[in-house]
């Protein structure tokens, strides 16, 4: 193996553990830094920026984000609370496909939080053990953003499937990831409801009632605080939600029938604007149609968690993605002939290599754009690799340190939603790996057999 290759596969490597370990923008700061290495010391060539994909996250968190300031995500959360105080007893199903239908609508898993103490209430007055529904619906978060066109990992796939010689579109990505998803909770919420004992059978749950540090089931069923009637909404509110959803669906029925798309000539036939083009413009649109009928605060739309959390995405990716662009541009036939041919041999190892990047930066867009090209250069097929990817994003939620899981743990008044002592024994783990393998599989098959 070449000297220089390995060496600058350490400083991939090295600028990727040293971004995690700084976490948020730092993953992008030392991407640049690692990109520096590559080109000033090493003498490569830069790659190619990220800038489609860093185009489609701040035109996308921009409307998102005004949608939020005026109270549309207010509406979505009591929304998602009334259907699942609907059908109580199977809310280990029920509370996960709300939240996923929610997550994808709006591109960030955000929406859960909110969620949290609503599903623990429910289940705890109905019998169920709390940690079921909590970690089925902390966990589908992972994937939910593949299933999501107006994602950061979306955002990130699109710009690298979306082009020759792939033509994976988005409406063939979401006919991959989405089924696969849906497969993925169905079979984890039927895991996770053989997991632990019942509540009432709980020796530690009947300990914490008799030392009166949780009230019993009766008394919390005379308890209506957390109840989907305390969560309010304004008319401007719901129609911001709803004129963002509009958008999302505008989306991709442009992306299902490219003829409805302005076409123009590109010197070999008339040519409809790609994806990137028409997702920012409508996000844009949509942007000024909240604006006018939710008239939110403007000045206060960069203090939304989710405009926050989309501008530390599009920093990190912007640095991770230039870095591994640089590298694989610069080594793209000796990767081809050798991580190829194992991966070619060992299909699952892309899958494997996904999860890991991604349990490491907890990031779905950072794994999408580190190890993607790599999956698409060494020839597994589109529909292959997008099955996978879907999958292995899951990875995302392997260690106890997200805050979505801190927060279900800490709503969990009864404790059986655990953190763990030793990394892998929290009680998101096994429904984590159930989900990302169920996904895996079933996506890699519909990508295989039809794309």
């Amino acid at each position: 193996m070449d000297a220089r290759f390995v060496l600058e596969a350490l400083v991939v490597l090295g600028a990727i553990v040293m971004g995690t370990r700084a976490g948020g923008v730092g993953v992008g700061l030392w991407g640049g830094l690692g990109t520096f290495v590559l080109v000033f010391v090493f003498g490569e060539a830069p790659g190619e920026p990220p800038a489609a994909a860093i185009a489609i996250i701040l035109a996308v968190v921009t409307s998102a984000a005004m949608m939020q300031a005026a109270g549309g995500i207010d509406w979505m959360v009591a929304v998602a609370a009334r259907v699942i105080e609907k059908h109580p007893k199977q809310i280990t199903l029920i509370a996960p496909l709300t939240a996923f239908a929610f997550s994808v609508g709006a591109g960030t898993s955000n929406i859960i939080y909110p969620l949290l103490p609503v599903i623990y209430d429910v289940s705890y007055k109905n019998g169920i053990r709390p940690s079921r529904p909590l970690t089925v619906t902390v966990v589908q978060s992972g994937i939910a953003l593949a299933a999501s066109p107006v994602s950061a990992a979306m955002a990130a796939m699109l710009t690298l499937t979306d082009v020759e010689p792939y033509n994976l579109g988005l409406t063939q990505i979401l006919a991959i990831t989405i089924p696969a998803c849906l497969v993925g909770i169905v079979v984890t919420a039927l895991v996770a409801n053989r997991m632990g004992k019942e509540l009432d059978d709980d020796p530690e749950v009947a300990a914490r009632i008799e030392a009166g540090t949780l009230v019993s089931r009766q008394a919390a069923a005379a308890d209506a605080s957390n109840s989907s009637a305390n969560l309010t909404y304004t008319a401007r509110g719901r129609n911001s939600a709803l004129a963002f959803l509009f958008g999302v669906l505008a989306i991709v029925v442009l992306g299902l029938f490219p003829d409805l798309r302005p076409s123009f000539d590109s010197g070999e036939g008339a040519v409809p604007i790609d994806m990137t083009t028409t997702i920012v413009m409508v996000m844009f649109v949509i942007g000024v149609l909240i604006l006018l009928i939710g008239r939110p605060d403007v000045k206060s739309v960069p203090d939304m968690s989710v405009f926050k959390a989309g501008m530390i995405s599009a920093i990190a990716l912007f640095g991770i993605a230039w870095l591994t662009a640089t590298f694989i541009s610069a080594h793209e036939a000796f990767i081809i002939d050798t991580v190829g041919a194992w991966v070619t041999d060992w299909r699952f190892l892309f899958a494997v290599a996904v999860f890991l990047v991604a349990a490491l930066t907890t990031s779905q867009s950072t794994a999408t754009r580190t190890m993607v090209p790599i999956g698409l250069a060494v020839g597994l097929a589109p529909g292959v690799v997008t099955g996978m990817w879907a999958g292995a994003l899951g990875g995302v939620y392997t260690l106890p340190a997200n805050g979505t899981q801190i927060a279900a743990a800490n709503f969990d008044l009864t404790g059986t939603t655990k953190l763990g002592t030793k990394l892998l024994d929290h009680s998101f783990f096994v429904p984590m790996l159930v989900l990302s393998v169920t996904t895996i599989v079933t996506g890699a098959l519909i990508g295989g057999i039809f794309f």
